[in-house]
């Protein structure tokens, strides 16, 4: 018996293409658009003689920005290092049942591999054709449900009434909220958290608030179920969050007036790139989201996204069961995505 015997062993989850050469990069769902001024503004004058300090555990100038955006106390407010880093703690917070977690089968990639490494069991639910959720699915008994809305890679957006069906039938468990993309056009499930205990929000500043390359992610809940990931996280590391990246946080938060313009550009560009698509004989979810899930009616998405990526255009693809001939693709700016448009109908049309 070898040392390889007790590695835990688990497929890796496969993040988008980081080319580094210059490309129109529309395959990872980041802001087209920079940061806000007052984020610049504090990386230029910032004193470097604070990096010699721990950061404050509880990140509390960023915890005390979110909840005065959101309406909520401090303690309802738990951070981490991206949404990736909040979910995955959640995950080792709440779902340690002997129950299966249940999720939908096309949906964030992530999800499987968490459950794999923390060795939760779990079952997928289909979505409808339309890739809509079916909440009947989301009734038997569970350990726990995670999906996000807007959901991705397809985009769709679910009502509120749905999400508080489901998590009003599992007073049992956990229900988890993504909703990375929320800011982009759909309405957040956040109302709930007040009358469903057992309910949690999670969100980044990742796509809307251009802040990818800082990690930020942020979960919203009754204070019972903060204080309980708290605990963990401080069983683990205290130090997660930079003071630097805590400062900038609080400020792209405060920032509103520039989130609201950067937010509606992206939109104005996702509803003209549509109709673009629509007239280059895709097909497509009505996305609310910074990114269009569509399906080449003229060939096949595989040599499309090829296609592309010979003209240095990278969207997303997965060669999986059901998925595989649709593309993903991220809004990016107006002129990148006529630079898009162009080279898809030289594609289609050639």
């Amino acid at each position: 018996m070898g040392w390889e015997d007790n590695v835990r062993k688990v497929i890796p989850y496969v993040p988008g293409e980081q080319p580094k050469d210059k490309v129109i990069k529309l395959n990872t769902n980041e802001n087209p658009y920079p940061p806000s001024p007052g984020v610049r503004d504090i990386i230029d004058n910032f004193n470097i003689s604070d990096m010699r300090l721990y950061p404050p555990p509880d990140a509390d100038i960023l915890t005390g920005a979110v909840a005065e955006r959101y309406n909520l106390e401090k303690e309802q407010i738990f951070v981490g290092v991206g949404s990736d880093d909040v979910i995955s703690m959640a995950f080792l917070t709440f779902f340690n049942s002997d129950k299966p977690i249940f999720f939908p089968d096309i949906t964030y990639s992530f999800y499987d591999v968490w459950a794999d490494v923390y060795r939760i069991p779990y079952e997928t639910k289909p979505l409808n054709p339309d890739f809509t959720i079916n909440p009947d699915d989301y009734r038997g008994e569970n350990g726990g449900i995670i999906f996000p809305n807007p959901n991705a890679p397809t985009g769709v957006l679910e009502s509120v009434d749905m999400i508080e069906d489901i998590v009003k039938s599992n007073p049992g468990s956990v229900v988890m909220i993504d909703e990375a993309y929320i800011d982009f056009g759909g309405k957040s499930c956040l109302e709930l958290i007040d009358k469903y205990e057992n309910l949690l929000v999670i969100q980044t500043f990742s796509k809307s608030r251009s802040m990818a390359g800082m990690r930020i992610g942020f979960a919203m809940g009754s204070k019972k179920l903060i204080k309980y990931m708290n605990d963990v996280k401080f069983s683990i590391n205290s130090y997660t969050m930079n003071i630097l990246t805590q400062i900038c946080g609080a400020q792209a938060i405060r920032d509103e007036e520039y989130f609201r313009n950067t937010v509606d550009k992206i939109i104005s560009t996702r509803e003209r790139s549509k109709i673009r698509l629509r007239e280059l004989g895709f097909e497509f979810t009505d996305s609310m989201s910074n990114f269009i899930f569509a399906k080449p009616t003229e060939k096949p998405a595989a040599f499309v996204f090829e296609e592309l990526k010979k003209r240095k255009i990278f969207v997303r693809y997965w060669n999986k069961p059901i998925i595989k001939d649709y593309l993903r693709i991220t809004v990016g700016t107006d002129e990148e995505m006529d630079i898009l448009f162009s080279e898809l109908g030289a594609i289609i049309n050639g």
